[in-house]
């Protein structure tokens, strides 16, 4: 997969990414916390016009499949499986811990990377010092999340880590809080997307939740 694009809409802002043989051609990120549908097309058409493609160049289009904002999820969604169908690219899904994981880069320590769910607990997975996966991503309280810390000494990225920072410091563990991780960027959801693609890991693009939306549906 030589052309890539990458959406997110997952969480506190909203980017995009184009990305050819590896190399990231334009990026775009805005941080926001609502009115992704009127930023996310405005924002692919300018990264397209900044790399000199037309959306018809895309072989493939990745986007976070969550967890994260069940609105911004939706949005991000929507704008990538409308536009592989109109264009034929094929799908490749990411989740947004992966995404935070691959940007807070390989170390000596474990990873916790951590959402606020804006509920009152975290969406959250624990990944090895090279960023593989440890368990599933779940939602736990910042003081669950750090009681299963594989070590003594471990990271957090993420929007959460203060949270989680403030946990493990009464839990008596050492934290080190990941700095520029705070939101999601589409290129680091470009880069697990191409690797996921050469493993034969393309697929449809259906979100992860974990938790209901906190709305109230009309009666019937």
């Amino acid at each position: 997969m030589r052309r890539l694009l990458a959406i997110d809409c997952s969480a506190g802002a909203c980017s995009a990414a184009v990305v050819e043989n590896g190399e990231t051609r334009a990026f775009e990120l805005l941080h926001l916390t609502r009115g992704h549908s009127e930023v996310v097309m405005p924002m692919v058409e300018r990264v397209l016009i900044q790399a000199g493609w037309t959306a018809a160049d895309l072989e493939g289009i990745a986007a976070t499949v969550g967890p994260g904002s069940f609105t911004g999820l939706r949005i991000g969604l929507a704008a990538a499986r409308g536009l592989a169908l109109a264009v034929g690219a094929r799908t490749v899904p990411v989740t947004s811990l992966e995404a935070l994981a691959h940007a807070a880069g390989p170390a000596d320590s474990p990873l916790l990377a951590a959402l606020d769910s804006k509920r009152g607990d975290l969406f959250c997975q624990w990944f090895d010092g090279r960023g593989r996966p440890l368990d599933d991503p779940a939602v736990r309280t910042a003081a669950e999340a750090v009681a299963l810390a594989p070590s003594a000494t471990f990271r957090v990225a993420g929007d959460a880590a203060e949270a989680v920072a403030a946990a493990a410091t009464q839990a008596g563990r050492s934290v080190r809080v990941v700095e520029g991780c705070e939101v999601l960027d589409a290129r680091s959801v470009a880069a697990v997307a191409l690797a996921r693609a050469e493993a034969g890991g393309e697929g449809p693009l259906r979100p992860i939740y974990l938790k209901a939306p906190a709305v109230t549906m009309p009666a019937s």
